[in-house]
This record gives structure tokens, sequence and C-alpha cells, in this order.
């Protein structure tokens, strides 16, 4: 049998446990729960519309950013940006409908989704839809605008005084 002293210690420890869950996120409930995350992560399945492609570690941003590249539902660019403020990839998302697991790597099925593959390199299998490529190369500032970048420019500046003339 418990005392008077033990029953009134017993109640301003639920109190206090009450304080500290009400004061913790969602994500710390469930880690907290003995059972852990009942939600599975995002990509391990295997069910999901998209091959992710991570090409960088996730550590090294703050913040991140999709970004459609070509046409919408088709190849998605994750971009992050560091506490520096620079902008970096992050992953690429490729349809399911542009590309195939062929063993443990990733196969194009289309020319957009095959670029994409040959610029970050060969994606071996990690788990589920998860993939892990090589960064591109990093061309400090210095070095820029490159020679393609230089092309890239005049071709849109051309572009747009037809444009302009029509």
């Amino acid at each position: 049998m418990a005392t008077e002293k033990q029953k009134e210690a017993a109640k301003i420890n639920i109190k206090k446990a009450q304080a500290a869950w009400k004061a913790m996120s969602s994500t710390e409930h469930a880690i907290s729960q003995p059972e852990g995350r009942a939600r599975k992560k995002p990509g391990t399945t295997g069910e999901g519309k998209y091959y992710r492609i991570a090409v960088r570690s996730k550590e090294d941003f703050v913040t991140f950013r999709y970004h459609d590249v070509g046409e919408p539902g088709g190849i998605q660019r994750l971009a992050g940006k560091r506490s520096s403020g620079s902008w970096d990839d992050q992953a690429w998302l490729i349809s399911k409908e542009m590309a195939h697991m062929e063993g443990k790597t990733l196969v194009a099925d289309t020319p957009d989704a095959k670029e994409i593959l040959q610029v970050i390199g060969p994606a071996k299998h990690v788990q589920g839809d998860i993939f892990q490529g090589h960064p591109r190369k990093n061309i400090p500032e210095r070095e820029k605008p490159t020679p393609a970048q230089r092309r890239a420019r005049m071709e849109n500046i051309r572009k747009a005084q037809q444009a302009r003339r029509k």
C-alpha cells in the first residue's frame, strides 16, 4: 500500500510527464514511444512514384526547394541551401515511367533521364526507391561563365531577338 507522501509524489511526477509530453513535437512523440516510429521513412518501401538519387548528404544543407526539370511530373531536382547561402543539388527525383531498375543500378528509358544519369554517374541501389549517385563537378565562381554557359546565353539572346523581330 502506498503512503500519502508516495501518492503526492506520483501526482507531481504525472504532472511533470504531461507537461513534458505537451512540449514535444509529433516527431518526438513517435520516437519516445516504445514501438518507435510507426510511419515508414519516405522512399524505403519502393511504392512511390519517383526514384530518388541522392548526390550529397542532407546534413550539408539548412533548407530545400524542389525544381521541376522539363515537363511537370517527370524529373525534379531537390536543391539545398547551405548555411553559407550557396545552393547545390542534394538529390534528383526521376519518375518511374522514365527509368527502371536492372540489378542494383538505375537505367534510363527516356533521353532526359539518360542525360541526368550520365551527369551523376551510375546510380547504385540503396533501399526501396533510394539510390546513391555522384555530385556534378564543382566549378569555382572565378571560372564562370564557362564556355557552355556563354554559348547558352548567346543562344538565349538570339532567341529573344528573333522573338522581338516577329
